[in-house]
């Protein structure tokens, strides 16, 4: 019956339109929104998890990489698995074995069996994001492409901050098994929502041949990257032999894959996309953008809990506020974006988020939750008009498959460059931080009377006095570090105004059918 009723009101919006068009967006938004929360759900309860499987605290981040790892190589293979199974089956798929996946990383009893389905749970979630905004953005006409991604920018901004509140919540309430539980009635529903809904939509399927040289080259370099990336901090980058390994392995296999890629008739994940301008210029101003704004989110984290002794709970409470202008905005932007240029949009986004980051660049250690708060309000102000827009952007010259292909692929960059981002930033933190704390201590001396009289105070334990103090200098140099980090990442956010720039409307179709994707 939904069938009949689809294919009665098809042509309505395209080729194809569901007999509920609302219950539709209702099953994408939540496998979506479930997949980008798994990103960061288990990150505070690694301590827990750690604990429960007989695991050490670094043995236990293997749980994140193996998500992240396997999520990095799946998202560029969007391209390929929409040209060989279209868009419908592929996610349906995608969201049961995630729903699965999930349900098994909570039965988990070693830590071995979780990060194993962990990984899987990373390579269904991989194409799940892209595909959901290709059979969005068909849902609607042209002009209303803006409502469709105004939803889905939503999700992406809102997923990661909730993460980390949700599952510190359900860990200390119920236990660490319910963070995956959680997924499995969401996802089931929604596959057996769009399921029902998607069926009889027209699909165009080839039967490319698979790039054997191009997949495994792929699953070698960026695996071997992203584990780097990950795992570099902790091992000290280049003074250990494994990031030198797999920096060879990285750099041999990416080369190759590239050389590939470019020069094969039908590699598994399209470079000719970057041809259109739009395209190119969107997805290098969405990589650089998001690297950026993904550092300074975690940044704040680290620097809440470590610096300024906040609970993981409280730093994810107080940067909450980040979700309050993106959840209130975005469907307003959405729905009258088209009357506007989308770079100025993007242009005040940057502009807003840099202010922030030199906002934040005057922080010390005594600074309270309020102030750090309505920072992040602020700053939610930028990024409600920072990923709507973008998006926009770089899906506004691509047509029918290409729309998940180039989603796959600008996703995949942009979670690469986070991870870039990340690890450098992370390690400038640090390593500002020993910078700084070796000139404070300079100035600490026998000497000193306020040394003395600090001594004096501690009834003359110089040892306790002197933990005391090692402590405190840790603080500000942190801080300082932190600070100069920050007014760098502002000045970072300004240059990126000229980049979003070189692309060129129009970039929302007047009218006209939404993207079909039949051929």
């Amino acid at each position: 019956m939904a069938a009949n009723a689809a294919t009665a009101t098809a042509g309505v919006f395209g080729e194809f339109r569901p007999a509920n068009h609302a219950l539709t967006v209702v099953g994408l938004s939540l496998a979506t929104f479930m997949q980008v929360l798994d990103l960061t759900i288990a990150n505070v309860s690694l301590p827990t998890i750690a604990g429960n499987l007989g695991a050490s605290q670094d043995q236990s981040t293997w749980v994140i990489t193996s998500f992240t790892v396997c999520n990095a190589i799946a998202l560029p293979l969007t391209g390929f698995l929409t040209r060989r199974f279209g868009e419908v089956k592929p996610f349906i798929t995608a969201t049961i074995l995630f729903s699965l996946f999930s349900m098994m990383c909570g039965f988990s009893t070693s830590l071995g069996m979780l990060v194993v389905f962990r990984a899987l749970q990373g390579a269904m979630a991989g194409p799940m994001y892209p595909i959901t905004q290709s059979l969005m953005v068909s849902l609607y006409p042209g002009h209303k492409r803006g409502t469709a991604l105004a939803m889905l920018a939503m999700i992406a901004i809102c997923g990661p901050i909730v993460g980390p509140v949700l599952g510190g919540w359900i860990t200390e309430t119920y236990s660490w098994h319910w963070i995956f539980f959680i997924n499995v009635p969401v996802g089931l529903f929604a596959a057996a929502v769009v399921a029902g809904q998607m069926r009889g939509r027209p699909e165009h399927i080839d039967k490319p041949r698979v790039d054997k040289v191009g997949l495994v080259t792929l699953i070698f370099g960026v695996g071997a990257l992203q584990i780097l990336l990950d795992k570099g901090n902790e091992l000290d980058w280049f003074h250990s032999n494994t990031i030198v390994v797999l920096a060879i392995v990285a750099a041999i296999s990416l080369t190759v894959f590239l050389i590939w890629e470019f020069t094969d008739h039908e590699p598994i994940v399209d470079f000719r996309l970057f041809r259109h301008r739009n395209f190119a210029a969107g997805t290098l101003a969405m990589v650089l953008a998001y690297a950026m704004f993904f550092s300074t989110s975690l940044l704040v984290q680290l620097w809440m809990q470590s610096t300024l002794g906040y609970t993981s709970i409280w730093a994810g409470l107080v940067s909450a506020p980040i979700g309050v202008f993106p959840l209130l905005l975005s469907f307003i932007i959405g729905k009258y974006a088209a009357r506007f240029d989308l770079r100025w949009f993007a242009s005040f986004s940057f502009l807003v988020i840099g202010l922030t980051c030199f906002m934040r660049g005057g922080f010390n250690t005594q600074v309270d939750a309020y102030h750090v708060a309505m920072v992040q309000l602020i700053q939610g102000l930028g990024v409600a008009f920072f990923f709507l827009p973008i998006l926009t952007i770089l899906l506004s010259d691509l047509t029918g498959r290409d729309v998940s292909a180039g989603s796959g692929l600008a996703t995949f960059l942009r979670s690469l460059g986070g991870s870039f981002a990340v690890s450098i930033v992370t390690y400038l933190w640090e390593r500002g931080g020993a910078i700084n704390h070796a000139n404070l201590t300079e100035h600490i001396n026998d000497y000193s009377g306020r040394v003395r009289t600090g001594i004096a105070a501690t009834g003359g334990h110089v040892q306790q006095y002197a933990a005391l103090m090692n402590h405190e200098i840790t603080r500000q140099a942190t801080q300082i570090s932190f600070n100069h980090l920050f007014v760098v990442l502002g000045f970072i956010f300004l240059a990126l105004i000229a980049v979003v720039w070189f692309a060129k409307p129009p970039f929302i179709k007047q009218g006209g059918p939404a993207t079909s994707n039949a051929h």
